[in-house]
C-alpha cells in the first residue's frame, strides 16, 4: 500500500477561506473609501449651508412683506371648505353603509319569513288546536250532603 502524500481539505473549508480572503481585500480598501466619503460629506455640507443661507434670506424678506390678515382669511376659508367636503364624503359613505345594511337585513328577514312560512305549511296542526275543535266535557256538579249531628 502506498501512502497518500497530498492532503485534501473539505470543500466548506475552502469556501470559508475564500470568503475570508475577499473580506480582507475589501477591508484593505476601506481607508480610501472613508476618505472619499469624508470629502463628499464636507462638499455636501458647504452646499447645504449656502442653500440654507439663501433660503433664510428669501424667507425673511417674504415674511416682512406678507399680509398676515389676508393669509389668515385664506387659511380659514380653505379649512372651512375642506371640512365641508369631508362632511359630504362622510355622509355619502354613511348613506351607502345604511343602504347596504338595509339590503342585508331585509334579505335576511325575507329569507327567514320564507323559511317560517314553509315550515308552517309542512307541519301538522298543533294538538292544542285539535283539542279546541272537540267540545270538552262539562264539569260535574258537586253534591252537598246534609251535616249529621253526633
Amino acid at each position: 500500500m502506498t501512502e497518500q502524500t497530498k492532503t485534501r481539505f473539505p470543500a466548506p473549508l475552502y469556501a470559508a477561506a475564500g470568503a475570508g480572503d475577499l473580506a480582507y481585500q475589501q477591508l484593505r480598501k476601506l481607508p480610501a473609501v472613508v476618505t472619499e466619503l469624508g470629502d463628499r460629506a464636507v462638499a455636501s455640507l458647504r452646499t447645504a449651508n449656502d442653500t440654507a443661507s439663501s433660503t433664510a434670506t428669501t424667507l425673511k424678506s417674504t415674511a416682512s412683506s406678507t399680509d398676515f390678515d389676508k393669509l389668515r382669511e385664506t387659511a380659514t376659508a380653505g379649512a372651512v371648505a375642506f371640512a365641508q367636503a369631508a362632511q359630504e364624503r362622510a355622509l355619502a359613505v354613511y348613506t351607502s353603509l345604511v343602504a347596504h345594511g338595509e339590503r342585508v337585513v331585509g334579505t335576511g328577514v325575507v329569507e327567514a319569513a320564507d323559511v317560517v312560512n314553509a315550515d308552517i305549511e309542512t307541519t301538522e296542526e298543533p294538538k292544542a288546536v285539535e283539542a279546541a275543535a272537540t267540545p270538552a266535557p262539562k264539569p260535574r256538579k258537586r253534591v252537598t250532603r246534609p251535616a249529621t249531628d253526633k
